[in-house]
């Protein structure tokens, strides 16, 4: 028996779907909406805080989020990008940070851990803005390609 030849790419794009969540990166303040399900109901909760880390990983890939909590306690989720608890991802701030994991925001307490906040010109939210609506109909097409193609 001959086993089937699947590179290291093909394996992680394995599973992985498009979502119709906003690009975010680390120092992103994010509002991340989960399905929570209690004594047979549904309901929805926010989970408000800064993106510190990306693990990117195909299927697996992870996103952690910091917040502080009641009486100053630091809370930190590590959600998987693809489950399908989350339902909705808002964007709050761009941060501006040079680092790709922020895990030294951990130590800092107070105004110290505050992130820098992006400053956009009007120019720049204009480009952003075109940039999506134009990624928004290529998605679209690919889509409606592929749907052309399956028939």
């Amino acid at each position: 028996m001959k086993a089937k030849e699947y590179t290291k790419e093909t394996i992680h794009g394995i599973a992985t779907y498009t979502r119709d969540f906003p690009s975010f990166r680390e120092g992103d303040m994010i509002a991340v909406s989960l399905r929570i399900k209690e004594a047979g109901k549904e309901r929805l909760q926010v989970f408000q805080g800064n993106v510190i880390a990306m693990h990117n990983c195909g299927a697996s890939s992870t996103f952690t989020v910091r917040k502080i909590g009641a009486h100053g306690v630091a809370v930190e989720r590590i959600l998987p990008y693809y489950s399908p608890s989350i339902k909705s991802i808002k964007l709050i701030k761009q941060g501006d940070v040079r680092r790709a994991k922020l895990y030294y925001v951990r130590e800092r307490v107070g105004k110290a851990g505050r992130l820098k906040e992006k400053v956009m010109t009007r120019e720049q939210k204009e480009q952003k803005a075109a940039k999506k609506v134009d990624d928004k109909k290529q998605a679209q097409a690919a889509v409606e390609q592929r749907q052309g193609d399956n028939e």
